[in-house]
């Protein structure tokens, strides 16, 4: 079975926990503060691997989770930073965020790599919050959580060339016939459900890669038969090759097959008719093409790009190849996305947008209020609150950010019960 698309959870490594210790101190009754630093949390990375052609492996493990850092020590020693985490992936898959749909990477080159979900920081120790006016403190923060997120992952084929058309009008015959791929090929429909790549090369050393790709039936654009599939993969070609069953053994008319199919590319990307389009008229070796091919002419019109040819036979090729060859010289790459029209680093692409705002506040149906939002979220999971001097902070931290103002203006008054997570206090004026 090939699978093309798949839903995963991702998550960055947790920051190590900040310490709280203290050295004995001449000066200072309690001694001095020595807590260390936590380290930082490993990023979990996506890295290209060439030798994938199929997102198989992500059917038995859909979650990856990078390391945490380790937590701080005593004398002031700081935890060890987490190693990243690679997940490999084939070339041509697009990471989608679940949320919002928004493209996190595009990943096509082998070796290529995209930061899909941070590690977070490493908690501060003691150390780090001694004052003049409080020289040993007993405050340390906690690692900050990693980035975690629910991602689609879509394969798309990296092809020149896409070989488009009904199933069985002979797709996966001229691939063979014309490159080293073996793909399967059988006398029913359907016949080909993996995209199978193969590499050309024409007489004067020219080459290009070229796809035959999952047959496209009527409807495919809504889900019928391969058709997501199919049309996933020919976004990326940057010429289309549309191979029409001339000899009409199936019971169906050539016109009506062309038109049935390029209606289906319209339908599902309207950029998708901006390729340039090649057609191929095979089987003239079988009774009735010659007459079925001067119909589809007078109907196609002069301005159409037709070549006769025999997969089997092996006839017309020759010609066909150069006129693909030279058109790809002319045609440039297609952008399918944000990210590879405004990201410039060959290396590394990702984009990540905010997290929106600090915080907000909504009721509860026992008329508590809650707090929510990734900042005032990411406060509370940092904060140690078996420690009064942290929570002290973490109330300071929540009225630099408005939150107290805030509940007033939405009504709170003194002992009103808030909630944030699953922590539970009251509202003090």
């Amino acid at each position: 079975m090939f699978v093309d698309h798949v839903k995963v959870f991702v998550k960055g490594g947790d920051g190590g926990d900040g310490m709280v210790a203290f050295r004995r101190e001449k000066f200072i009754p309690n001694g001095g503060p020595a807590g260390g630093d936590g380290g930082n949390g490993g990023d979990l990375i996506f890295i290209v691997e060439e030798g994938l052609r199929t997102l198989m492996d992500f059917r038995y493990k859909r979650n990856f989770k990078a390391e945490r850092g380790n937590h701080g020590m005593s004398k002031n020693q700081h935890g060890k930073n987490a190693e990243d985490y690679y997940v490999k992936v084939p070339p041509g898959t697009i990471v989608t965020s679940e949320e919002d749909g928004r493209v996190i990477a595009d990943l096509v080159e082998h070796g290529q790599t995209a930061v899909i979900a941070r590690g977070g920081r490493g908690g501060r120790g003691n150390s780090r919050f001694a004052t003049p006016s409080n020289p040993a403190p007993e405050l340390s923060e906690k690692g900050e959580p990693g980035q975690e997120l629910n991602v689609i992952l879509e394969l798309k084929v990296l092809a020149d060339v896409g070989l488009v058309g009904f199933p069985s009008v002979g797709k996966s015959t001229l691939l063979s016939v014309v490159t080293a791929a073996k793909p399967k090929i059988g006398a029913y429909h359907f016949t080909t459900i993996v995209p199978n790549l193969g590499m050309v090369e024409t007489e004067d050393g020219r080459s290009f890669a070229m796809a035959d790709l999952p047959g496209l039936i009527e409807g495919a654009h809504q889900g019928v038969g391969l058709g997501h599939q199919f049309l996933r993969h020919i976004e990326r070609t940057r010429v289309i090759v549309h191979v029409v069953d001339m000899s009409g053994m199936e019971g169906r008319d050539p016109y009506d097959d062309y038109l049935t199919i390029n209606k289906e590319l319209e339908q599902y990307n309207l950029r998708l008719t901006e390729r340039p389009q090649i057609i191929v008229a095979n089987k003239m070796d079988m009774p009735d093409a010659e007459e079925n091919l001067q119909a589809f002419r007078e109907k196609v019109g002069e301005d159409a790009r037709i070549f006769p040819i025999s997969a089997v036979s092996r006839k017309g090729l020759k010609e066909l190849l150069f006129a693909v060859a030279d058109l790809l010289e002319v045609t440039p790459e297609f952008a399918l996305n944000d990210v590879e029209e405004e990201e410039t680093d060959a290396t590394v692409l990702y984009k990540h947008e905010s997290q929106g705002p600090d915080f907000e506040i909504s009721r509860d149906d026992d008329g508590s209020y809650v707090l929510s939002g990734s900042s005032i979220e990411r406060l509370f999971k940092m904060t140690d609150f078996s420690r009064e001097d942290s929570i002290r902070r973490f109330a300071r931290q929540l009225r630099g950010m408005g939150v107290d103002e805030a509940l007033r203006e939405r009504g709170a008054e003194n002992g009103d019960i808030v909630r944030l997570l699953e922590f539970e206090f009251e509202f003090i004026e």
